[in-house]
């Protein structure tokens, strides 16, 4: 029914070793209608993908701090997979029952489509796997210490696998590539489903000891390079952009009651337009205080460099 794709990190760090075990494992337990491909030659990653007994794929195509382009990511899931729906996720997101039920529904009314979803933070240091119900055992501790993430973007995509054949080179990891997902399904009019209250996504959190300085992607240059390649600040569309929405009950558009008001109006010019001066202007237009700023520093842009959200609405991960 669907392929899995990744990325993992080295796994030689024990605590990001641990939880990408526990996220593979998740996958792999929803059963034989799902497939799981990992991809890329970092330290440990083959010895991880033999003993989990799932297919390694490397990836050569990377950027100037060696983490895969998103591009080759996609392009080698397009090509090797079984199946004709694909699910891009970070390697430290857990899933359960409810996600290929989910999936199901949505495929079996759209042929087109974006799935997406807000997940659950939630702080894992042991092998989930180790014995008993462990699904009874990540419930509990999400009720115990669990926490819905803000809704800025979003750790998984599905998609029927003849969408985003052309991919720019965002580089893998670092902000912005994510809400250029949304963006561009709004732009082909594909319809963009937040599955948030449907399907539970668990995020097992972790530190950033794999980027330069420890610090969080945001932060990084190549997340201002992928704001680039996405066509500026505008493409930087959020969950809060999705025009659909997976329920417990039913998969419909949203209705009006349920938009942010202006930013709706604000998304469809946008997305109408596509990137480029004329999304720029209307961006202006329904920010006057940034664009003020903006005008003031000259036509140069700010990035943010501490914690929190920029005018982006870039993430938090």
């Amino acid at each position: 029914m669907i392929t899995l794709f990744s990325a993992p990190k080295a796994f030689n760090d024990p605590h990001i070793s641990l939880i990408q075990r526990n996220a593979v494992r998740s996958w792999l337990a929803l059963g034989e209608q799902v497939e799981v491909l990992l991809m890329g030659d970092e330290p440990g990653l083959a010895e991880a993908a033999s003993s989990l007994g799932v297919r390694l794929i490397p990836i050569t195509d990377r950027g100037e701090s060696g983490a895969p382009r998103i591009s080759a990511l996609f392009a080698t899931a397009q090509r090797e997979a079984q199946h004709e729906i694909l699910c891009y996720l970070n390697a430290d997101i857990i899933l359960l029952a409810d996600f290929l039920s989910g999936v199901k529904r949505v495929t079996g009314r759209l042929k087109s489509f974006l799935l997406v979803g807000q997940r659950w933070d939630v702080k894992i240091e042991a092998d989930l796997f180790a014995n008993g119900d462990w699904q009874g055992k990540l419930r509990s501790i999400m009720q115990d210490g669990g926490e819905l993430h803000p809704p800025m973007g979003s750790d998984y995509f599905v998609f029927p696998s003849d969408q985003f054949q052309t991919v720019p080179d965002f580089v893998l990891g670092r902000a912005g590539w994510d809400n250029w997902m949304i963006f561009h399904a709004r732009r082909m009019r594909i319809p963009v489903v937040d599955a948030t209250q449907a399907i539970t996504v668990i995020h097992q959190e972790h530190d950033y000891a794999h980027l330069p300085g420890g610090a969080p992607h945001y932060r990084h240059p190549e997340s201002e390079l992928n704001v680039a390649l996405a066509g500026g600040l505008e493409t930087m569309f959020r969950l809060r952009d999705a025009d659909w929405i997976l329920s417990g009950e039913e998969l419909r558009r949203k209705s009006l009651a349920e938009w942010e008001w202006p930013r709706k109006l604000e998304a469809d010019w946008i997305a109408a337009l596509g990137a480029g001066t004329a999304a720029k202007m209307v961006r202006m237009a329904f920010h006057p205080r940034q664009a003020a700023t903006y005008l003031m520093k000259g036509g140069k842009r700010q990035y943010p460099t501490a914690d929190g959200l920029d005018d982006r609405g870039v993430k938090r991960s």
